[in-house]
């Protein structure tokens, strides 16, 4: 028997808000760095300043009202349940699209762009650009459940968004995902489900197994960010690959540590390095914050790192229509068209945008939605 979907309406008891107030007062604080920048890690005066935004003037009543007005559902796949956003569009030529998110995102990234998406006429587009939206949270993220044995990597994961799309009656649909969702999304393209037409990715996974000496400008672009990545950002991404549970400890026992252990990859990785709150404002970050605080999925989000880190995010043949938008300003990766081209045999649509970071949806909304209309239009 078919597993049901069921409405979610999420509530979180006053109970847990007051904790989490208790907890941020309490905060015992390392010292200041020896610094005057971010080369050691999110600076103090930073982090005690969004963390007193938390504590006194941040409201998770709005940001849970904001998620209830949409449309929450549950559903059980392949033993674990699966919480996400749906919202149908009045258009009745609708293309039906599912969303994936990565670390250290959520479904929040992408609230800004549902109403686009789904009534393009209300906002000056094409009506015949519509699409029924659907945004799942990953297994061990947000309010989706936590697998309780192994195996939960991206092939898994995206076998189950295809179950999850047949389930919401969707026979024809496309995805599109970034960072980890590019992997999921990715996956999807070369597992090639019935009714999957297309993909479209923001972090295309292209980097060559075997790379030479880079042949081009985009090529040197794209090798330069990645030993820099080596160098600075990967840090994260060893320990969660490696020892997620023992990083779970002082996630699930620390708002502030989890805060600051998203709120330096916003920064990092954002349109604006030096001030992420120039594209993303204190309260939507919190909001993103609060999907890993409240269902503490601090180390379950981390075992997808240690699922599926291993292979590295190396390419994949493709032979689906697939579309890649660039945001050049994503400080860590820029993949070049010359390797996109050598293992996607149906690439349908390629843009670069001189503005918009790692977490597109979240920064550049506007631009986002666009790329997504232009590429999905070569197939409806």
């Amino acid at each position: 028997m078919t597993d049901p979907v069921q409405p979610f309406v999420l509530h979180i008891g006053q109970e847990r808000l007051d904790d989490l107030h208790r907890r941020l007062e309490l905060t015992r604080w390392p010292e200041r760095e020896p610094v005057d920048d971010w080369s050691q890690g999110a600076p103090l005066g930073k982090v005690k300043a969004l963390v007193e935004r938390w504590r006194t003037g941040y409201d998770w009543r709005r940001c849970e009202a904001r998620l209830n007005s949409l449309g929450q559902s549950l559903t059980r796949i392949d033993g674990v349940d699966v919480h996400f956003l749906h919202v149908r569009s009045k258009h009745r030529h609708a293309l039906p699209l599912i969303l994936s998110h990565g670390w250290p995102g959520s479904v929040i990234e992408f609230l800004k762009c549902i109403e686009p998406l789904v009534d393009p006429g209300a906002h000056g587009a094409d009506p015949d650009d519509a699409f029924h939206v659907v945004i799942p949270s990953l297994p061990g993220y947000g309010f989706s459940g936590k697998p309780s044995g192994t195996g939960w990597n991206v092939a898994r994961i995206a076998r189950a968004w295809h179950v999850l799309m047949l389930r919401l009656g969707y026979a024809r649909y496309v995805a599109q995902g970034g960072d980890w969702g590019s992997a999921i999304t990715t996956a999807m393209g070369a597992q090639r489900p019935d009714g999957l037409i297309a993909i479209h990715l923001t972090m295309p996974l292209v980097v060559p197994r075997e790379q030479g000496p880079a042949q081009s400008a985009s090529e040197s672009r794209m090798l330069e960010r990645l030993s820099h990545y080596a160098r600075w950002e990967s840090g994260y991404s060893s320990q969660q690959a490696s020892r997620p549970q023992t990083l779970g400890y002082a996630l699930a026992d620390s708002p502030a540590g989890q805060a600051a252990w998203i709120y330096e990859k916003f920064r990092a990785w954002s349109l604006d390095p030096g001030a992420p709150e120039g594209t993303l404002t204190p309260d939507e970050m919190l909001d993103n914050i609060m999907l890993y605080w409240l269902p503490n999925a601090g180390a379950s989000s981390a075992r997808l790192y240690w699922e599926s880190f291993r292979g590295g995010f190396r390419a994949v043949e493709l032979d689906l229509p697939t579309g890649c938008s660039i945001f050049l300003e994503d400080s860590i990766y820029a993949a070049p068209r010359s390797w996109a081209e050598r293992c996607m045999r149906q690439l349908i649509y390629w843009n670069e945008l001189e503005r918009g970071g790692h977490f597109a949806a979240f920064e550049q909304p506007e631009l986002f939605v666009e790329e997504l209309r232009k590429c999905f239009r070569l197939v409806r």
